[in-house]
């Protein structure tokens, strides 16, 4: 499926290069800024991951989620340069360090960590999502449909890694009033 999104995004980045591109709309300025600022803010949750992770399968998944983002940004960054919008102020890269010289009252656990990573990947696919139906211009639309893109191929495998760790929890059932099955 992903590759189809693929196609489809390549092509529309091929018909839309050709066409006339009106100055940004302080919305899509605005939409480009928030995502640099989120996915830099990301990156930072990710490192902050890997500093504190002890799960192989969840340093892996973190250590994707971070290239990824770092690509997705450099995109982000050349465009909006490319367009004359000055980069807003973002947080400085963590460092690495080893895991067991993390104090245990600053150290995330692996479910913590999983949780704001699955939140932060549910809120950035939305936005994207947002951002391509306010977009004029489609070139930020294909921009903002390919980053949702990359975030729909990480959110998957990522998923099956709660659910196997017993890290991802299920609202509990409703049934509204009325219904057949409400006793």
């Amino acid at each position: 499926m992903f590759k189809t999104l693929e196609a489809i995004a390549s092509l529309i980045h091929d018909y839309t290069d050709k066409e006339p591109k009106p100055p940004l709309h302080v919305g899509e300025v605005m939409d480009l800024w928030t995502a640099y600022t989120s996915f830099q803010e990301a990156q930072v949750l990710y490192q902050v991951g890997l500093n504190s992770t002890t799960d192989p399968d969840l340093e892996h998944a973190l250590q994707k989620a971070l290239k990824s983002s770092k690509a997705d940004t450099k995109k982000l960054e050349t465009f909006l340069l490319k367009e004359g919008v000055p980069l807003p102020p973002v947080s400085s890269p963590k460092p690495n360090s080893e895991t067991k010289a993390v104090p245990k009252g600053v150290q995330l656990t692996n479910e913590e960590i999983a949780s704001m990573v699955s939140v932060k990947i549910a809120t950035s696919t939305s936005f994207c999502a947002e951002a391509i139906s306010t977009s004029l211009r489609s070139d930020v639309a294909v921009l903002f449909f390919e980053m949702q893109v990359h975030l729909m191929q990480f959110a998957q495998p990522f998923k099956s890694v709660m659910k196997n760790r017993g890290w991802m929890h299920t609202p509990p059932a409703y049934t509204p009033p009325g219904s057949p099955d409400t006793p």
